[in-house]
């Protein structure tokens, strides 16, 4: 495993961390004792980078991984969650978003206390553009102050955030005080707006966190949630490059990881799972180079969806009446 610095963080990621989502049964049924040995096969691939959220599963997921670190010096790894949005236990698409001080201080109390820590090396502020962006302004104000005060004292490292639009990214990036950011979904197989960051990151020292690389199921080689706001005709251009791969002998999924975790611009890349196999079988494929011309045939097919906006808002508004939570 190769490692680069993040940013101005002083921290030094591997090339691929590890989400922590689908230990809270993001993606589906989990087994807490595989998705602890998922975590030790993490860290014994030499993967150092670890995030999680109390909104994932309900706190399930940092409940699940605290015991999965107990034991484990913590030199070893790096640690981040996530404050402002709230899910209650098999509350799907029924959050809480809270940016005020009190609700933030109090959320790394609880994190800490089921993660077994008492620091952070990040904190992203996380996902303030749901709910139609009411609650925008408010994590941008009192939610950012929060975290700089936090950072002050010494509870946390440093201050990232974890959204989706990509203007708000901009927003961020140029205007406030950002250490990292968790920019998901934006350098995939299908959308590469990530790149439009990386001026700005490379000057202010901003260290971006390219988190999933299977696009929320796209290009995971299987059909994508039903909750996705993928149109049908959006679904059949992801059918079409999974039909290519299986014929050149290449999982699409693998193809998408390796473009995702690959490019040496983007410090580390975020993949979550529950299973070792999992985890060992990303690592490998990370470590292996990539076919360009199937790479550019995929991309080719995938032009009707390119850099797409997904509007994820209304994706949470399906859940309501589903039971597959987003991811």
């Amino acid at each position: 495993m190769k490692y680069n610095p993040l940013g101005k963080t002083g921290l030094n990621v591997s090339r691929l961390s590890f989400g922590a989502s689908a230990l809270g049964g993001v993606y589906g049924k989990v087994d807490e004792a595989e998705g602890i040995r998922a975590v030790h096969t993490a860290l014994n691939l030499g993967i150092n980078y670890f995030d999680v959220a109390p909104a994932y599963g309900g706190t399930v997921a940092e409940t699940v991984l605290g015991k999965a670190l107990r034991g484990i010096p913590r030199g070893r790894y790096y640690l981040s969650t996530k404050a402002g949005k709230y899910t209650q236990p098999g509350g799907y698409g029924d959050d809480t978003l809270d940016y005020s001080r009190a609700r933030i201080r109090a959320s790394l109390k609880e994190s800490a206390r089921r993660l077994g820590t008492d620091y952070f090396d990040l904190i992203h502020l996380h996902d303030f553009e749901y709910q139609q962006r009411q609650h925008t302004e408010w994590a941008l104000t009192e939610g950012v102050a929060a975290l700089l005060e936090l950072k002050k004292e010494g509870r946390i490292g440093h201050v990232s955030f974890g959204i989706y639009p990509m203007d708000l990214w901009h927003r961020i990036f140029n205007t406030l005080p950002a250490d990292a950011g968790l920019v998901h979904n934006h350098y995939t197989l299908n959308d590469t707006r990530a790149l439009e960051l990386l001026p700005v990151a490379r000057q202010k020292g901003i260290g971006i966190i390219n988190g999933s690389p299977f696009g929320s199921g796209l290009l995971s080689g299987r059909e994508a949630p039903d909750w996705h706001p993928a149109t049908e005709a959006d679904r059949c251009c992801f059918r079409q490059a999974r039909t290519l791969c299986q014929g050149r002998g290449v999982p699409l999924s693998k193809l998408a990881l390796q473009f995702s975790s690959q490019n040496p611009e983007f410090p580390t890349t975020l993949f979550s799972s529950s299973r070792p196999e999992s985890v060992r079988r990303n690592v490998q494929w990370h470590e292996e180079p990539f076919d360009p011309d199937l790479l550019a045939a995929v991309r080719r097919l995938l032009a009707p969806v390119m850099n797409k906006q997904w509007d994820y808002d209304a994706a949470v508004e399906r859940l309501k009446t589903s039971s597959q939570p987003v991811p």
